[in-house]
């Protein structure tokens, strides 16, 4: 049989094939390092779910070749063919040293390390969306290649990432998708892809935990302010409970909060909500 003849077979898509997962553990798991675990599963609803659910160590990362039911913000769906992108989750717990109210930046800091891996392994520049998404450029334009979920679990934080990597345009799920194939990535190999990830969530995490969770000691309050999209730019932030808020984004504060400036003068942080880019950056 050859895998053209044989439908579900995980060798049916040879552009896709599926990831080396004793290979990554082996790269990945080790004395003294973050990761204590590592596990791909073929198929889930959601990776974060499930390691919610798990509870057990710091460190353990579960993979997804496929997630059927894979959530954003806002409890979006997040969803892609199998081996297309890089779907996974991991459980910190940032301990007694880093107070909770700092917890907050840990989404931020998987998009700093997820940018920061993207251009060293794949030379594409990817730029950070307030709070949790991730940009590419495509044609002049900026499409969402990815996106970040951090959900308590206790005294765990669970950080889920999900991240297109070699859709093409047939298959984008929206208009207002890309992908690291569609945005010119010298690389495509998800192996490399997601073990750089991982090697950068690990230091810039351990950065992190080593000075309390201190973003600005630790230097990842200027790294994310330096990799925002959003920031000197005209937004509306769509807040919790309908209200909305019409400003120039003009700093990342000390919280993980974007600072907006309203036409009354007024600098106003918020703290949860959705953000819409009004104009170009610059324009």
């Amino acid at each position: 049989m050859t895998p053209s003849d044989a439908s579900g077979n995980r060798w049916s898509d040879l552009d896709r094939p599926p990831l080396n997962a004793a290979a990554l553990r082996r790269g990945l798991v080790r004395p003294g390092g973050l990761w204590t675990s590592f596990e791909v599963v073929q198929r889930t609803g959601s990776t974060n779910t499930d390691l919610v659910a798990a509870g057990g160590e710091e460190g353990a990362v579960l993979v997804a070749e496929e997630q059927s039911a894979g959530r954003g913000r806002l409890d979006r769906t997040w969803s892609a063919p199998p081996r297309s992108g890089l779907f996974f989750s991991v459980r910190l717990t940032p301990g007694p040293g880093v107070p909770v109210e700092r917890w907050g930046w840990l989404p931020l800091l998987a998009g700093v390390a997820t940018a920061t891996a993207l251009s060293r392994a794949a030379g594409v520049d990817t730029a950070l969306k307030w709070p949790n998404d991730l940009l590419v450029t495509i044609g002049g334009f900026e499409r969402k290649t990815g996106g970040i979920l951090a959900e308590r679990a206790g005294d765990s934080v669970v950080v889920g990432i999900g991240l297109n990597v070699s859709l093409r345009v047939d298959e984008l799920p929206v208009p207002a998708a890309g992908s690291l194939a569609l945005a010119g990535a010298k690389v495509l190999d998800r192996d490399p892809l997601l073990r750089a990830v991982l090697r950068s969530l690990e230091e810039w995490y351990g950065q992190w935990r080593a000075v309390g969770g201190d973003p600005a000691a630790c230097r990842l309050q200027e790294a994310y302010a330096a990799g925002c999209a959003t920031l000197g730019r005209s937004v509306r932030a769509e807040l919790p409970g309908g209200r909305e808020l019409v400003g120039e984004a003009v700093a990342v504060d000390g919280d993980g909060r974007l600072v907006l400036a309203t036409a009354d003068g007024v600098q106003e942080p918020v703290g949860a909500g959705d953000v819409v880019h009004l104009r170009p950056a610059g324009a």
